[in-house]
């Protein structure tokens, strides 16, 4: 009888010891995979939260567009564009059809920057393409724009005399040797700003095409010599064609 309790008694113990083990196991395991499901599910909100509508994704891509073209505009209107030639009046140093590069940086406030011999973008007297209306009495006008080379600056005396150009006496041969002018033109001194007036760009700059024989220009009495608003940057390079790229002097 008394060896009754040492048979069975291990094998409770036994039982007991695999049960507590097993417990603590479960025990062990069962807070760590609770625990994971409120990250997962919070991860799973996150995305959920990420996901745009598609008004709110045409809306993103409107404004992307906008912001694009306001500096595509602000790059144009400050920095550089480029330039279509149109017409022969530059030949041969520019070509009908060749996009240069406009420098919009290249001149200071005045005549800063600015050399006789320089060719560039400009405007013309009353010369406009249309006018946008923005309402409550402003507008946008659209400018016709041309080629040219700055051949004398505010103070210079210009004239063309037997078929020669010639700038404070001196002549100035035409680079592409183009031929001679056909009519005689001035003398005549541009204005300079006067500093005992609130003029602004009384200042006059003298425009001719390299083909002098064709180009209209300030010789002309509807264009005359221009004012430095007119001039909206200087030509630096040619972009197209391709096979034509070259600096512009």
């Amino acid at each position: 009888m008394s060896l009754e309790p040492n048979v069975i008694e291990p094998a409770v113990i036994e039982e007991e010891t695999k049960e507590a083990a097993a417990e603590e196991i479960i025990a062990e395991n069962t807070p760590a995979e609770e625990s994971e499901q409120p990250e997962k599910a919070g991860k799973k909100r996150k995305k959920e939260k990420k996901k745009k509508t598609v008004g709110q994704e045409i809306l993103s891509w409107v404004w992307t567009l906008l912001a694009a073209l306001a500096i595509a505009t602000l790059v144009r209107a400050f920095i550089a564009e480029p330039v279509r030639v149109d017409g022969t009046s530059m030949t041969n140093t520019l070509q009908d059809g060749e996009i240069v590069l406009v420098s919009k940086m290249a001149y200071g406030k005045g005549s800063e920057g600015m050399k006789r011999g320089d060719i560039v973008i400009c405007r013309y007297p009353g010369r406009t393409n249309g006018s946008f209306h923005l309402g409550a009495g402003l507008s946008l006008d659209s400018y016709e724009i041309f080629v040219k080379r700055m051949v004398a600056l505010p103070g210079d005396t210009v004239e063309i005399r037997g078929g020669n150009l010639y700038v404070n006496n001196e002549l100035v041969p035409n680079p592409e040797k183009m031929g001679s002018i056909p009519a005689d033109f001035g003398p005549i001194q541009l204005m300079t700003d006067n500093p005992y007036t609130k003029k602004v760009d009384e200042s006059q700059y003298f425009m001719i095409g390299d083909n002098r024989r064709t180009s209209h220009d300030s010789r002309a009495s509807d264009v005359g010599p221009i004012t430095r608003d007119m001039i909206m940057g200087k030509a630096v390079c040619v972009l197209f064609p391709f096979n034509a790229i070259r600096g512009i002097e």
